[in-house]
This record gives C-alpha cells, sequence and structure tokens, in this order.
C-alpha cells in the first residue's frame, strides 16, 4: 500500500527535472543558439509500407518555433555542419556519419526582389523586406524571396579524418529545403504545403548501398509532448495516471490523478525543423550484429568574427577547426543525468569520452534528492518507517544498461563500450504504426524505445518510471513478463506505478510514410 502511494508526494520533484521537454533548450551555452540546438533524435526501423528493410534517422533542431514567428522564422545556421553519426562495432566511435551544410539565399542575384516606388520621374527599385511576394505552390515558385538549399555528403571513418563522399539528389542538380509553413493566404492550405513540401523529399545514391536512399530536411510539427508549464508551476497537478489505463476515461486510477488529454501538450502549437534520412539497414551495419548506436551532433567553426558592416552574405566570418556545439542521443539525458555544471561539456563531448560523466549514472542525484527532501514527511504522512525512498541498487546497473549499454539480446552491440547513443536493432521487425505501444519495449513492443526511438513512443512517461526503478520488476518480452536481472522489486519501492504528465503521445499523432513527422502549422490560417 504504502509502494503505491509515495509517488504523489515525491513525483513534483520528478517530474520537474523531467519537463523541458526532450531536449529542448537542455544546456546552458546551446540554449543562446537555438539553430545549432538538437531538440529529438529518432532511429528507428522503416515502417512505412513497402520500406521493410530500411531504417529511417531523424534529427529535430531549432525548438520551440511558434508557426508566426516571422517576417524571418526559422532557417538553419549557415556556418554549422550538422550531423548524424553511426557506430555499427560498439567502439562508441562513429564508423559512418552523414552530414548537412546549408546555404541561404536570396531571390535576384542574391540580392532580393525590388519593387519599383514612386512616380516615373521620381523612381526607386527599393527591396522587400518579406521571404515572399505572393503565393507559393507546388507548381509556382516564383513568389519566393528566399530560399536555402545544402551539400549533403556521408564520410566513412571519423568525421574528421575519414573518406567524404559528396551525395547528389537523383533527377535534381540539387538539395533545398522548403520555406517554412508562412500561412495559408501564401500556401492556400495544409494539404497545398504537404504538396509542396513532398516536393523535397529526395531519392539519394549512397556509396556501397544497392537501393537509395531519401532524405528531406523542412518544417514539421513538433512531434514531443509535455506537459511544461503547470509543470514549472510548482507541479500544478497530481503527476500519476487518474484513470484506470491511459484514456479509459473512468476515474479508476489514482483519485485526483491527472488524466491524459491533449490540452496537457504545451509544445501543441510548437513546429521544428527535421533533417530526416532513411536508408536501408545494410548499408550502414557494417560487419557489427545488425544493431547499431547512433546520434547527432552540430558544429561551428571555433573562431567568429562579427562583421561592423554586416551584409546578408557576410554577417561574420568563422574560421578554424570545427567545434562540436550540439549533441543528442538517447532523449533526456542532458536534463535528467548531466549535472548543470557539466552540460556544457556533455554537448561537446564524443560517446567513446562519456567515462568522465558515469558518476551521473550508477550514482544519480535525483533519486537521493528526492529522499533527502521528502523520506521524513513521507514517514510522516503514511505512518510508515521507510529507511530510504531512492532506490537502492547502488551503482545503478539498471540505468547503465539503459543509457550507456544497451540490452542483450536487444539492442546491445557486438562490443560493449559504456557510452551515451540511440541503440537500434536493425533486425527486429518494425511494429506497423497502428499496432505501436506508446511505451515501447516496457509496452511489449520491442520494436520501440530504447530500442531506437520513434516518434509516438512517450518518453516522457517511460524515463519517469525508469529513472524510479521501473527495471527493478518483471517487464513483458514477446508477452512474457521478464526479469531483468538488474535489480529486485526490494531496490525501489515506486517501481511500478503510472508515473504521467498526462500529455498524451502515440503513433497516430504522426504520420506513417516518410519523413514520418506531421505537417507543420501553419502561421496564419
Amino acid at each position: 500500500m504504502n509502494k503505491i502511494r509515495l509517488p504523489i508526494l515525491l513525483s513534483s520533484l520528478a517530474i520537474t527535472t523531467f519537463a523541458n521537454a526532450s531536449s529542448h533548450r537542455e544546456a546552458p551555452n546551446i540554449a543562446r543558439s537555438p539553430a545549432l540546438d538538437s531538440t529529438d533524435f529518432y532511429a528507428f526501423n522503416s515502417y512505412e509500407e513497402g520500406r521493410d528493410g530500411f531504417v529511417t534517422l531523424i534529427a529535430n533542431y531549432i525548438p520551440l518555433q511558434d508557426a508566426y514567428g516571422g517576417p524571418n522564422y526559422f532557417a538553419m545556421d549557415p556556418a554549422a555542419v550538422y550531423a548524424i553519426h553511426i557506430d555499427n562495432d560498439g567502439d562508441a566511435m562513429e564508423d559512418l556519419t552523414f552530414t548537412w551544410q546549408f546555404s541561404s539565399n536570396l531571390a535576384a542575384n542574391n540580392e532580393g526582389i525590388a519593387l519599383n516606388i514612386g512616380p516615373a520621374d521620381n523612381q526607386r527599385a527599393v527591396k522587400v523586406p518579406l521571404k515572399n511576394i505572393g503565393p507559393i505552390s507546388a507548381d509556382d515558385m516564383s513568389a519566393a524571396n528566399f530560399s536555402e538549399s545544402y551539400t549533403f555528403a556521408m564520410i566513412e571513418g571519423g568525421m574528421r579524418d575519414g573518406t567524404k563522399t559528396m551525395l547528389s539528389a537523383e533527377g535534381s542538380m540539387g538539395f533545398a529545403k522548403p520555406l517554412d509553413y508562412i500561412g495559408n493566404k501564401t500556401f492556400s492550405s495544409a494539404a497545398e504545403y504537404a504538396r509542396y513540401a513532398d516536393q523535397f523529399v529526395y531519392n539519394v545514391s549512397v556509396p556501397n548501398c544497392e537501393m537509395p536512399a531519401r532524405v528531406f530536411v523542412g518544417q514539421r510539427k513538433d512531434p514531443f509532448v509535455v506537459n511544461l508549464g503547470k509543470t514549472f508551476d510548482l507541479v500544478n497537478y497530481v503527476p500519476v495516471e487518474g484513470d484506470s489505463a491511459p484514456g479509459a476515461n473512468d476515474a479508476g486510477g489514482f483519485p485526483g490523478g491527472i488524466t491524459q488529454d491533449d490540452s496537457n501538450d504545451d509544445l501543441a502549437d510548437k513546429n521544428v525543423t527535421s533533417i530526416a534520412l532513411e536508408i536501408h539497414a545494410s548499408c550502414i551495419t557494417g560487419d557489427g550484429n545488425g544493431t547499431i548506436g547512433t546520434w547527432t551532433t552540430a558544429s561551428l567553426p571555433q573562431a567568429r568574427v562579427l562583421n561592423p558592416n554586416a551584409t546578408f552574405s557576410k554577417p561574420d566570418v568563422q574560421q578554424g577547426p570545427l567545434t562540436q556545439v550540439s549533441r543528442l542521443g538517447n532523449p533526456l539525458v542532458n536534463e535528467l543525468v548531466i549535472g548543470i555544471g557539466d552540460k556544457d561539456r556533455f554537448s561537446t563531448a564524443h560517446p567513446k569520452d562519456d567515462g568522465q560523466f558515469a558518476d551521473y549514472v550508477t550514482h544519480p542525484a535525483l533519486p537521493e534528492l528526492l529522499n533527502i527532501l521528502f523520506k521524513d514527511a513521507v514517514n510522516t504522512t503514511l505512518g510508515a518507517n521507510l529507511d530510504t525512498l531512492a532506490p537502492t541498487n547502488i551503482p545503478r546497473m539498471d540505468l547503465v544498461t539503459a543509457f550507456l549499454t544497451g540490452f542483450p539480446g536487444v539492442n546491445q552491440l557486438a562490443t560493449v563500450t559504456p557510452s551515451e547513443m540511440l541503440r537500434l536493432n536493425t533486425g527486429i521487425p518494425a511494429t506497423p504504426a497502428d499496432q505501436q505501444s506508446w511505451a515501447g519495449v516496457a509496452g511489449d513492443d520491442l520494436a520501440g524505445f530504447p530500442n531506437g526511438r520513434r516518434p509516438g513512443d512517450d518518453v516522457v512517461d517511460i524515463a519517469l518510471r525508469v529513472v524510479m526503478g521501473r527495471l527493478c520488476y518483471p517487464i513483458p518480452v514477446n508477452g512474457t513478463d521478464t526479469d531483468l536481472g538488474l535489480c529486485t522489486p526490494d531496490d525501489a519501492n515506486v517501481g511500478t506505478v503510472p508515473f504521467t504528465d498526462g500529455a498524451p503521445l502515440d503513433a497516430t499523432m504522426m504520420d506513417s510514410t516518410f519523413p514520418y513527422l506531421a505537417t507543420p502549422l501553419p502561421g496564419s490560417e
């Protein structure tokens, strides 16, 4: 009985730690550079019909986009190198890296469209302040005053010293990014914007790969969900499921507990910018065991000198070796696990060097902080005499497995090097969208998080439960409750409690075809 009631008094602090969204503004330094801030990263076996054997990798950047955020909207940083890295042998070093570098351009030979203003005897050509001067469609893009293009490359070996091959789009002169969804006077409707954006999905021939890959870069609806505002208002809800099951609407769970409702998602009106790549698994698994470790980074030249007479084409000069400024593999690590003083260090670190952060995983601060702050109050309220509220399996091998090594037989690479990467077993068949569990592996769906991550996996709820000891109890594997042997129920008083922020997420909220994330929200209806 006590084990069931404890989370009500504890979870306010626990939820706060998770609620900075998956990786939106997760470290002090990167919060100042949103164009380089990786918000979410996904790796999953493609579940689009007819795409068996393909893997989809999606790196989202530029968090918390308000669709109406004109007139400049949300361009990528032309000085940056955006990358998706793949380790296919388990040494925590990239064997393949795919890179994107962007260029921003104006119409009229990069000068911008100008209108003739004034009478014939006193006329001036004046440049317009907007990114478009009329409607834009899949059939006519002539009114666009701004565009982004990019180069796309594959590097075999290390990103800095490997063999680089520039990739090209089949049937196209180059790669381009669609304009953001300015609004429905510009693009007519969501359906027309989708038709326009679909033209920016490219087939790409990749060396040593028999089947072409697909790539897309463009604005999408933010797929992440989180109850953000109420959480930071001293957790203005009871963060345990109030129904007997999510969405049951029967008030059969904890009395007064929060229930699933779309209105609890404070990112419901936000967009992001997605870099999406779909490639056949045989082209990225190398000689390993079919499991890959993957992550995304953004890097800048080390030195930046501002132009005191800035122009569109040269606001600054950036030179020097590339320096990594953003990193994301598993969700929530830099928010939940890494101490605030090391968050920027983590953003610049390489997985092979993650031993420096080991104490944050083996001896996590959050559970002990909960114990220090709430043990006496909980014991008094419940008339209990608990020695501790925190999981007692120190070192926390359950968290080491979840964050640093992967699970044997599920998503562990051939060589085990403790490191923070999103691990995906490409040999586990994809689960169709209508059969996916939002709880991933814990919901008896081996194709979901933490075996990779799909857009419909509710990683907030999953991670809340894992950190409080869910893996100390049996979880269903192929329909059978399975003891993972990482810890025991006696180690985790609150390990089976259904923590939730009440913001529902599942695969039905996404598209079921590449690039999977939904059409972005319009800046104007």
